[in-house]
């Protein structure tokens, strides 16, 4: 069998596996015609009112923030045990990338986004 005619046969077995679990998941399923069933869960209390609110943009650029130099903390260690074997253009590539991290910084600092108002 040459390697497209496998690839073939391993992708339609997968489609079919997919389309099959998914079709004895719809007809063994529970029904249920509840109107409660749409409503927003809220640990057990109900609601009063819209379920949609507004929050602070500054949670949302807080987290992200958080996230991208949570990344970059990830990405030293590995750099740090090898930095020997990378030589001087590595440590040029890393200094690029803090480079990089500390203009990010200093731009979400300019613009109040590590405060908290």
């Amino acid at each position: 069998m040459s390697n497209s005619a496998l690839f073939l046969v391993v992708l339609l077995t997968a489609i079919i596996m997919v389309v099959a679990a998914l079709l004895i998941a719809w007809l063994l399923a529970p029904k249920s015609n509840n109107p409660l069933k749409g409503e927003p869960y809220e640990c057990g209390i109900p609601t009063r009112g819209t379920s949609w609110m507004q929050f602070k943009v500054g949670y949302y650029l807080f987290a992200i923030l958080y996230l991208v130099f949570d990344v970059e903390t990830v990405l030293l260690f590995p750099w740090a045990t090898i930095m020997r074997d990378l030589g001087t253009q590595g440590l040029a590539c890393m200094a690029f990338f803090f480079v990089i991290l500390t203009l990010g910084l200093a731009y979400a600092w300019k613009k109040g986004a590590l405060q908290w108002k």
